[in-house]
């Protein structure tokens, strides 16, 4: 085993900084060449690492155009990158490498008429999919990344996905491209007869020496190409030669497609578009082994499907483990060993319910399986989608320590006829190692991605992943099939490209890369001229963890940095039209501000030889900076990275380095702030409304005037509380602890106090917890031994004082989950907090209870009938139990329609918002989809949110008020002395 390190020498660190220099000189868009950038960008989502000299970000083709002319003058590669989301390792590499994702993102023409699209190269898929909607097209080549993909990195890889069977590959939807060329000029490739091609080969220009001597390495190797190329037709590996074998026009455009960034950088793309099919409908097999899901295949292609997909029990069982994934299992029937999920697309629903049906009648037939679910509805086809689309990275959660299912003969396919015995065989390669791997893929087009779990720190499993990968290629290759066929070479397989191809073909590949690039600049050792697939493997590069003592704990192999090194850079992260992972990233499309960003930047400062003193650098700070807590990552991320504990955690040892800075010690005292604004209103409402004041509070402490103060509350919920009288009907259920949090009982009052007299009319004995605060602001200000104070004390109230098993609930999402979650990495030894930890309900859980038990009676004319209530879900609450509760009780309103909405983050994150270098971003955040649907809404909409910190941002970005759930199931309960509510 060969393993290069992953510093830089001394030289090029110089050259580095010559070339820097210059590129800003250059450039309009950003360069970065400190350690930590260097480092975010030394990963994709393969097993390799290697850091490059630097990052440039260019805004159009001519900062690319620059960027090559300066890093040729410097003698440093380039490696152009997208999302990074490679699993090769086709985007990492030791030169300059040039993100087109940050700025070249725009959709520039979609022509309807021709079904065209023009798009910069950073455009992701999904982008351009929505784009394309309205004009009911979309593009054909459907990743299972298409929320993060760019059109730019897919067209680099030949990309594919599970509809390849009906709509093919990247190249068979590219018209035209504008390309830098590596002697940095521009050349715009597009299909051209013979007259066409033969003026341009006259120029002097290497645009012309392609023109000319591309043709002649294409006859003279004639033979070697005819013959050469695997015969299956899923092919994404080698230089595409065969493209320009024949009598048709000469067309660069395809033929660099696929050449993973070693011959020209896309500025700029034409591509097709589909017709969008208006429905679909999916057949789920149910099957008691792999190979019998498999072997179901040749009847589910004989329904004409768009796709047949499979996914065995190793990545079911994962979905079931996380709230992101976990519908699937719920409309699942028994246990099923794999599953086979056959889709159909079109207009004709009948005709595609009759498909439905014939595939399911075929396998009952024929003995295929032992259920088949027919998810025709929305709901269930989310549920499936969700799953099928997030298989890599929930096997990726299965990985333990540095023992990880890996991608080195995950892209193989053959002839789907071949693929129920290619299986078994493959199989057996893997058992004869003594590997495990999970197993999905694309049974359609006779693709299934096969991940072996391997622990690369072990040299002889890279001994074992070599001879597997070398046994693995002579089996694809006596099947006719291919060794990459739609996630490229790269680092990890080009290696094998001379024994695929023959010599003649690689000599003539060879060639090819010598016309394009004769000082061999353009992402060198791809494809051609390759390292061996076990040097700059990423694992092994990691120096030993120091020890360092941490305050929570991480509950993993590796302790903080096992946690932090979880991330296998799949990008999830960077998805920027669905869910709230990541708001930070969506608000800056800055690699950085990304979970996976943060992730890496951990990594390197927790493998530095001082890790406590590398916690406090002031530039790792920046990078962490942004991130605002909201806990998104922790169930949206398959591998479960939890950003806002890690940074709660480096948060306390900079503390320790630098001291605590004023406004984190006051957010984090806020229960005693608020306690003391309540006893002193309506006078310290005043300072809120003070100009002066507001400004004076932004230059001392860093808090926006822009942002408006909450209003405490003189009858906060303790007095109310005390005073009140309860109900004079029998306690029946018994007694249930309301968690008086700092929010809910000092700013909002009312809706405890809704929210504890629907209790009591439900028949509980409430008993009013409000010895003191849950400790979470605190923890996301890093202080985490006063959190750690505060969860000790509130725990052991919390469980001496309630009845044993007794429900504990609460309004506020953000307080009620730290019971649960932080109070338990805080003190994971202690018996009191285990007890409260599992006490945690919510209120929705019980109030719907109630309602379904009839405790509850809800009137048919209440101010709600008619009305939408759009519910916005709390982040914390997304992350720890999902929204399912809230919308069910939400439902149980009579005659009211209930929408969820998908926006994310609403940008407030508590503290985060109130914060003046924060207040940009925070509003950033809630523009992006939050405030756009609320203003949308019609006025007699009802918006509902959970969270005291959306609430606030609805009101402030949105310009309206949201209501807590409970405080409209008090509003239409059934009651002679409960007054209706106009609208």
């Amino acid at each position: 085993m060969t393993t290069v390190s992953n510093s830089v020498p001394t030289t090029e660190n110089v050259a580095g900084q010559d070339l820097a220099r210059r590129l800003r000189q250059e450039l309009e868009g950003e360069v970065a060449f400190d350690d930590y950038t260097r480092h975010l960008f030394a990963r994709d989502a393969s097993m390799y690492a290697i850091t490059p000299v630097g990052v440039a970000f260019p805004r159009h083709a001519g900062d690319v155009a620059a960027a090559v002319a300066a890093a040729a003058e410097f003698g440093v590669p380039l490696v152009p990158r997208g999302a990074g989301t490679s699993l090769a390792g086709q985007t990492i590499g030791p030169g300059l490498v040039l993100d087109l994702s940050r700025h070249m993102n725009r959709i520039l023409e979609i022509d309807a008429e021709n079904r065209t699209a023009r798009v910069e190269a950073g455009v992701v898929q999904d982008q351009l999919n929505q784009a394309a909607a309205p004009q009911g097209l979309m593009f054909g080549p459907d990743t299972s990344t298409s929320n993060r993909a760019t059109i730019g990195g897919m067209i680099g890889n030949n990309s594919a996905g599970s509809g390849s069977v009906r709509y093919g590959m990247t190249i068979d939807h590219v018209r035209e491209l504008d390309v830098v060329l590596s002697d940095a000029s521009y050349a715009h490739l597009a299909p051209v007869d013979e007259t066409e091609r033969a003026r341009r080969a006259q120029a002097a220009t290497l645009e012309g020496d392609i023109y000319r001597q591309l043709p002649e390495i294409v006859r003279a190797n004639s033979s070697a190409i005819a013959e050469g190329f695997p015969t299956f037709w899923r092919r994404a590996g080698g230089y595409r030669l065969d493209r320009l074998l024949g009598d048709g026009p000469f067309d660069l455009a395809k033929f660099v497609v696929g050449s993973e960034g070693t011959l020209v950088v896309t500025t700029e793309a034409v591509v097709d578009l589909v017709p969008k099919p208006r429905r679909t409908v999916i057949a789920v097999g149910h099957f008691t082994s792999t190979p019998a899901a498999i072997a179901a295949t040749e009847d589910a292609l004989s329904c004409d499907p768009a796709a047949v997909e499979l996914m065995d029990r190793t990545i079911l069982d994962l979905s079931r483990q996380k709230i992101e994934y976990a519908s699937l299992g719920t409309i699942l029937e028994g246990d099923p060993e794999a599953l086979l999920f056959v889709t159909f697309t079109g207009d004709d629903e009948q005709q595609l319910l009759g498909r439905l049906q014939r595939v399911s009648a075929l396998w009952r037939r024929h003995g295929h399986g032992y259920f088949t679910l027919q998810a025709v509805t929305p709901d269930q086809q989310s549920a499936v989608l969700k799953v099928r689309k997030s298989s890599l990275g929930l096997l990726m959660a299965a990985s333990v320590g540095t023992r990880r299912p890996l991608a080195f003969v995950e892209d193989t396919a053959v002839d789907p006829a071949h693929l129920a015995d290619y299986t078994q065989r493959f199989k057996a390669v893997l058992d004869r190692h003594d590997m495990t791997a999970g197993f999905y893929g694309h049974c359609s087009v006779g693709c299934l991605h096969i991940r072996p779990f391997v622990d690369l720190t072990d040299p002889a499993e890279v001994q074992k992943m070599r001879a597997v990968a070398e046994e693995i290629k002579d089996l694809v290759t006596e099947y006719g099939g291919v060794n990459s066929s739609e996630h490229g070479d790269g680092l990890a397989r080009s290696e094998f490209n001379r024994e695929l191809f023959g010599d003649e073909l690689y000599e003539a590949m060879r060639q090819v890369k010598r016309v394009f690039d004769p000082d061999d600049r353009m992402n060198p050792g791809k494809i051609v001229n390759a390292p061996s697939m076990t040097d700059n493997l990423r694992d092994p590069a990691l120096p030993p963890a120091t020890p360092i003592r941490t305050r929570l704990a991480f509950e993993v192999v590796g302790g903080m940095r096992g946690a932090a090194d979880r991330c296998m850079n799949i990008g999830l992260c960077r998805k920027g039209t669905t869910g709230a992972m990541c708001p930070s990233y969506m608000a800056t499309r800055q690699e950085e501000h990304s979970t996976r960003g943060r992730a890496n930047a951990l990594v390197k400062a927790l493998s530095q030889p001082d890790p406590r003193e590398a916690l406090g650098d002031e530039r790792l700070h920046e990078i962490l900076d942004l991130c605002l807590g909201c806990k998104a990552c922790k169930s949206e991320c398959p591998l479960g990275v939890d950003m806002a504990a890690l940074k709660s955690e480096t948060l306390s040892h900079h503390h320790d380095l630098h001291g605590t800075p004023l406004r984190s010690r006051i957010f984090g005292a806020i229960r005693s702030l608020n306690r003391l604004g309540s006893a002193t209103a309506p006078l310290s409402n005043l300072p809120g409304r003070s100009r002066p004041l507001r400004l004076l509070m932004d230059r001392l402490i860093g808090i926006t005037p822009a942002r408006p103060l909450p209003k405490f509350a003189r009858l906060n919920l303790l007095r109310w509380f005390r005073r009140h009288t309860r109900p004079a009907h029998a306690v029946t259920q018994g007694t249930v602890t309301f968690l008086a949090d700092s929010f809910t009982t000092f700013t909002e009052p009312d809706i405890g106090r809704a929210a504890i007299e629907l209790l009591e009319r439900a028949g509980w004995q409430v008993q009013l917890e409000s010895g003191g605060c849950c400790g979470r602001s605190s923890l996301s200000k890093g202080l985490v031994d006063d959190a750690k104070d505060k969860a000790r004390k509130l725990a052991h109230s919390l469980s001496a004082t309630g009845q044993p098993g007794s429900p504990i609930v609460g309004c506020e999402p953000s307080c009620l989950m730290t019971l649960r979650d932080e109070h338990l990495a805080l003190l994971p030894d202690d018996a009191a907090v285990k007890d409260v930890a599992g006490r945690v309900r919510q209120v929705e859980e019980l109030l719907g209870e109630a309602i379904d038990d009839g405790r509850l009676r809800l009137r048919a004319d209440s101010w709600l009938v008619g009305r939408r209530l759009l519910y916005h879900g709390h982040c914390h609450q997304k992350a720890e139990v999902g929204t399912a509760a809230t919308m069910a009780l939400l439902k149980r309103i009579p005659g009211v329609q209930v929408d969820e909405l998908d926006a994310g983050c609403c940008g407030m994150a508590g503290s985060f918002g109130f914060e003046s270098e924060h207040y940009d971003v925070s509003m950033t955040v809630g523009n992006d989809r939050l405030f756009p649907a609320v203003k949308a809404a019609s006025e007699d909409t009802v918006l509902v949110a959970t969270g005291v910190s959306c609430r606030q941002q609805i009101a402030h970005g949105g310009g309206r008020r949201a209501s807590h759930p409970v405080e409209l199931i008090r509003s239409a309960l059934e009651s002679p002395d409960q007054p209706g509510r106009s609208g």
